[in-house]
């Protein structure tokens, strides 16, 4: 039996009450500090929202409160300030901050993982009904309490957690095996882009590659010509136009100094086809794929920061990007090279055949059937009242 007919027959005929969430759980407010009261060092970590999803800077406190403002692994809470959505704690014991709750379910009615998939399947249409706030979107408590939920029995319950449990937890195992394949990934490109002394010569990035900047200029945004010709900046492409300066291929490389500084993408980059390159990123070209591969690789993978210049606007300048030392092996050497990284690219880098693929899939595939096994129909609900 496939799976989906059966959970079709898993959710054929169950009984359903619609409740609302303040009948089913209680929604907790955190501590509300103010800017002084968040320390460097504490005993205690203080989690806010910027923690709660992406965020590594932590603030501590001292204070001693009373046991609800406090959340340990295996709590449930939910951001509802600027980000939204659920989350299953297991990092310790915090202080969560006022724009978190923690969501204490009634056990005999719902269980918390249970719960927890309610919530993160009803954060979007949540946001769209009751948002509030132009700047920083938010949630009231009293439109999440009377928000109206499926309650089957807390057996089927069980068996929906089981089903979903089982996607995430191979999206999390792909993850995983997405956040090793790239520290190998760094490790291989470290390892085959270091030349002993003396063993390998060096040239200038200008002797390597053909500089066409002179070509590239800006379009204002008022003057695009929709269109599909890629528009690329100093981080990839910017926009869809009509026309095209370029076609071939090329390697694109960040001029600003804040890109350059913050390499929260690869600060080189290859472009193939038809495209029209405005002034913040510059245009090489090469003679062959593994040369033009080659510097991509490896100006990924050195500190640009003595090259860039400037105070009021840094930049990687022209003059400074040709004078950046590139250790240049034989043709055979660089093919080579080229050949092992482009597999680890491929499978930690590729939308279409990666891992970050297959976790797309994968996530895709879990949203599809938490759709289908919480989508129960709403005939109660004007009975509700």
């Amino acid at each position: 039996m496939s799976e989906l007919s059966y959970m079709e027959k898993l959710l054929d005929g169950v009984e359903v009450e619609w409740k609302e969430l303040g009948e089913v759980c209680r929604f907790i407010n955190g501590k509300a500090y103010k800017k002084p009261e968040l320390l460097e060092k504490g005993k205690y970590p203080v989690l806010r929202v910027g923690n709660f999803f992406t965020n590594d800077k932590w603030y501590y406190s001292n204070l001693e409160l009373h046991e609800d403002k406090y959340c340990d692994d295996g709590d449930l809470l939910y951001a509802w300030s600027a980000s939204f959505g659920p989350r299953i704690w297991e990092g310790g014991k915090v202080i969560y901050h006022y724009h978190i709750w923690k969501v204490i379910p009634e056990t005999e009615i719902i269980s918390k993982k249970y719960l927890f998939y309610l919530l993160d399947w009803d954060t979007e249409a949540l946001k769209a009904e009751h948002g509030t706030g132009s700047t920083m979107m938010h949630v009231g408590k009293g439109a999440i309490e009377k928000r109206l939920v499926p309650v089957p029995s807390l057996s089927v319950q069980a068996e929906i957690v089981r089903i979903l449990d089982a996607f995430t937890e191979l999206t999390a195992e792909l993850t995983a095996e997405l956040v090793a394949r790239k520290q190998q990934y760094t490790y291989y490109r470290e390892q085959l882009l270091t030349f002993e002394e003396g063993k390998v010569e060096w040239k200038v990035l200008g002797d390597l590659a053909e500089n066409l900047d002179s070509k590239r200029k800006p379009i204002t945004s008022g003057l695009r010509e929709p269109g599909n010709i890629p528009y690329y900046g100093a981080s990839g492409i910017v926009d869809y136009v009509k026309d095209y300066i370029f076609d071939g291929d090329y390697l694109l490389v960040s001029e600003d100094g804040a890109n350059l500084t913050a390499r929260n993408t690869p600060i080189a980059f290859s472009i193939s086809g038809k495209n029209w390159v405005n002034n913040h990123a510059h245009v090489l070209k090469f003679e062959t794929y593994e040369e033009r591969k080659y510097v991509e690789y490896y100006l990924n993978s050195i500190d640009l920061t003595p090259y860039i210049s400037g105070a009021a606007q840094p930049k990687l300048n022209q003059k400074n990007l040709n004078s950046i030392k590139i250790p240049s092996p034989s043709l055979e050497e660089k093919e080579r090279i080229v050949n092992i990284l482009d597999k680890f690219d491929a499978l930690t880098t590729s939308l279409t055949e990666g891992l970050p693929r297959e976790i797309e899939l994968r996530q895709q595939q879990y949203e599809y059937y938490r759709e289908l096994l919480l989508s129960f129909p709403k005939a109660e609900v004007a009975d509700h009242d």
